[in-house]
């Protein structure tokens, strides 16, 4: 590979990236995952390290999960998950770790994977790792998931349907009844994978995620969500029956072969969770914002994430530029994230955010355009 070259292509082309600098406490963060606005409540970590002195938790596992001796936070942490879901739970040291190694562990040369167009790049290298065969279908289209499976399906022993519930560049749902009602059609073969990540803390029965809010959720057979975004921490986990929970850790290299996360978070992430089942007002502020910002931007369905199309890769980084020096961060989202001609900025919600903090985006989005004109 040439470096240079694919450098000099990158910034020719506005999808040269660099990491962004801190910035102060003036500026509104649109871009941040944190969902429920945890991760700036001092008070939450007060109360965290009242309960669990800093000396009394080891600041890392020294160990993968296999192999580790201390196993007392996982354990409780997992039951919290498996009480609160009704299945059993399984934890990871991030999303990505959890999509890369539960379908490289799931799927082989047997297993059809069909995949919703617009899940996240770790499903896909999932995908790839897993070395099975795989087709993409329409974004929200299950008539074309019904074809794909109908044209397909018979010459595989296994079939893996995969699909988020809150996309993380749209921010639009999946409608999970349609997505069983697919994977019942299929009988025994079929499995439905399904990734809450940026569901989980806003959506569902106590913030559990989407799925939970359907009546048949038990036919999801996998779930994954997430504790670095809406949940204040890091790492990720599934839910699932006690046999998948088995096989998982007995086959998912990205489980056998990490080491685990440090005690500490994950007793932080029991003591946090174990609180976001019950923030329902936190839920219903981001609500209210979320019904703000569409008019604010003039997206035509509310949501905790929203895009703002640019179509061009220059325009997307100049108009984030002028939003920042308006007071306002909201990064551009260029290719490869999302597909050429539909270069973006993302707005992303956090429930501690002021009505103030919206009417003053609208402001400087006039400002900018008018400035722009």
């Amino acid at each position: 590979m040439d470096i240079n070259a694919t450098l000099r292509q990158l910034e020719d082309s506005g999808n040269f990236r660099r990491i962004p600098g801190e910035t102060d406490g003036n500026i509104v963060d649109l871009s941040s995952n944190d969902y429920l606005g945890l991760a700036s409540r001092i008070d939450l970590r007060q109360q965290f390290f009242s309960q669990y002195p800093a000396a009394s938790l080891p600041m890392s596992a020294s160990a993968s999960r296999l192999l580790g001796a201390r196993q007392r936070e996982f354990d409780a942490f997992e039951h919290l998950l498996g009480e609160a879901y009704g299945r059993s739970a399984l934890l990871f040291n991030s999303g990505y770790h959890a999509n890369v190694g539960l379908i490289q562990a799931l799927a082989d040369k047997q297993t059809l994977i069909v995949a919703d167009r617009l899940v996240h790049a770790s499903i896909i290298d999932g995908i790839r790792l897993s070395g099975a065969p795989f087709v993409r279908f329409r974004h929200n289209d299950y008539d074309h998931l019904r074809s794909i499976i109908a044209d397909k399906g018979s010459s595989f022993a296994n079939i893996l349907i995969i699909a988020e519930s809150v996309y993380s560049m749209d921010g639009d749902r999946a409608d999970i009844d349609r997505l069983i009602e697919v994977r019942d059609s299929c009988g025994n073969r079929a499995m439905l994978y399904i990734d809450e990540a940026h569901a989980v803390g806003v959506l569902g029965p106590a913030g559990l995620g989407l799925s939970m809010a359907y009546a048949h959720h038990d036919k999801v057979d996998i779930i994954v969500g997430t504790l670095g975004k809406a949940l204040a921490s890091a790492g990720a986990y599934t839910v699932v029956s006690r046999r998948l929970r088995d096989f998982f850790v007995n086959k998912a290299r990205s489980l056998i072969f990490s080491t685990a996360l440090p005690p500490i978070n994950i007793a932080w992430s029991n003591f946090i969770f174990s609180r976001m089942m019950n923030m329902d007002s936190e839920r219903s502020r981001l609500a209210s914002l979320s019904r703000q910002l569409t008019e604010a931007i003039g997206a035509d369905e509310p949501g905790h994430i929203r895009p703002l199309i640019v179509g061009d890769p220059h325009k997307a980084v100049d108009l984030s530029r002028r939003l920042l020096q308006l007071g306002y961060k909201v990064l551009p989202i260029r290719t490869p994230t999302v597909p050429p001609g539909t270069e973006r900025l993302r707005f992303s919600l956090s429930a501690d955010l002021a009505d103030s903090d919206i009417a003053g985006l609208a402001q400087a989005l006039q400002t900018v355009n008018r400035n722009r004109q």
